[in-house]
């Protein structure tokens, strides 16, 4: 088999053999087909596309290109949440402990932030000691014991993906749904969980800006997950505006607490709490109103809380803090942004809003970038609300003084203002299951 031949069949949009795919990727991973020709194979899939078989077919040998995870000792109740990455995200930190208590095993690798978007490993290690590299050995035995750990990825799940997407990254051939669909699932399937539940973000925050768009992506990574055997929905949710008001590692730990104390913002709770629906939903092969139904008293009653502590406990973190929040450490300058006048806010550009908490330290540019957990921005307004002159429409806070005048040019140039109440955007635009 020729890698030529390869890339001729799919530059005359014929569809490729498994193992024709699968030839690639062990080829592309081990490092005997170079760059030049992957390129050129990508940039033919970034013109032609891909078959839904086909798509499936190479997330499956990128999920299997290194390590994978074997949940097969938990059976089927084994179920994970992804998000393609917002501002203010912090969903993971209530939804694992909702569906925790509820019977359902969640042993899940997360990511770091980058760019605008946050991390789940990040914000965990805000809290006080709480560890995300667990061993082997520790990481089964904790979700054996209390039904739930998260730590961060190892280090050879999905080479092939990493290799690809690199590459992708700097030949112009990121943007095509097949790839991204693929590189998304490979790193699920190899997680190995029996539920997946994907948040599909869509909006000037998002990767994909369109509803149409995120569509297409939601049924694509829907498709291969089911081909692979997998219980699948994909919710596509709105990033428009932050989710939530805190944005930053520590304030959105903080933010998720109030959650699961009964409190906080109701776009988070909602979205937070249509996820949770949905994963109990497939695990539990029930409806969706008696999913719903036992997610909301897993939150009335307090035992989602309590699962999140004993979570965090488990991993080393000091339960104190969730206790009282006010034990997380508080950034040394912060400064108001105050409105100048009597207006709405008739929209929020997400993403501008993530590179103004990254510029006070809440991300990282590079990936060897140290963070401030502490540092971020906590919204007062959002799209739609009505604000007063002199009203504070958000607080920035870093311990990098100089920080401060950078990242509020950047705030206020994601912001804009109108006499009238603008158009509502709703907060889930659609479930595809």
């Amino acid at each position: 088999m020729r890698m030529y031949d390869i890339i001729k069949n799919k530059r005359d949009n014929k569809e490729l053999t498994k193992e024709e795919i699968e030839f690639f990727v062990k080829g592309y991973t081990d490092g005997s087909i170079p760059d030049y020709q992957a390129s050129a194979l990508t940039m033919a899939i970034f013109f032609n596309g891909m078959t839904e078989k086909e798509t499936a077919t190479l997330t499956l040998a990128m999920a299997n290109s290194g390590d994978t995870v074997d949940l097969g000792l938990f059976g089927d109740k084994t179920v994970d949440k992804h998000s393609t990455g917002g501002v203010g995200d912090k969903t993971t930190l209530i939804v694992a402990p909702i569906v925790a208590s509820l019977g359902c095993i969640i042993a899940k690798m997360s990511g770091r932030g980058l760019g605008h978007t946050g991390g789940t490993v990040d914000k965990l290690e805000s809290i006080e000691g709480f560890n995300t590299s667990l061993t082997n050995d520790e990481f089964f035995t904790q979700v054996k014991n209390i039904g739930i750990a998260v730590v961060g990825q190892t280090g050879n799940l999905t080479p092939a993906d990493k290799k690809l997407y690199a590459l992708r990254d700097v030949t112009a051939t990121v943007d095509s749904i097949p790839l991204i669909a693929s590189s998304i699932m490979s790193k699920k399937l190899a997680a190995g969980s029996h539920t997946i539940v994907l948040d599909v973000k869509c909006g000037s925050g998002a990767f994909m800006k369109t509803p149409e768009d995120a569509k297409a992506l939601a049924e694509e990574m829907v498709k291969i997950g089911k081909n692979n055997g997998r219980n699948m929905a994909a919710i596509i949710t709105d990033m428009n505006t932050p989710l939530g008001k805190n944005i930053g590692n520590s304030l959105e730990v903080i933010e998720a607490i109030e959650i699961l104390k009964g409190n906080g913002a109701e776009d988070l709770k909602y979205v937070a709490c249509s996820l949770a629906t949905e994963i109990v939903s497939l695990s539990k092969n029930i409806s969706t109103q008696e999913a719903s139904e036992l997610v909301d008293n897993a939150l009335s009653s307090g035992k989602a809380l309590e699962k999140f502590k004993e979570w965090i406990s488990h991993q080393g973190g000091n339960s104190n803090w969730i206790e009282n929040p006010d034990n997380f450490p508080k950034a040394e300058f912060k400064e108001d942004i105050i409105s100048e006048k009597d207006c709405y806010i008739s929209s929020m550009n997400a993403e501008e809003i993530g590179i103004s908490s990254v510029i006070l330290g809440a991300g990282r540019e590079k990936k060897e970038d140290a963070i401030d957990f502490s540092a971020g921005i906590v919204l007062n307004k959002k799209t739609g609300d009505k604000v007063a002159k002199g009203d504070i429409i958000a607080t920035l806070y870093t311990n990098n003084k100089d920080s401060l005048k950078t990242a509020k040019e950047k705030f206020l140039s994601a912001i804009e203002f109108s006499n009238e109440n603008p158009k509502e955007i709703p907060l889930i635009y659609e479930i595809v299951r």
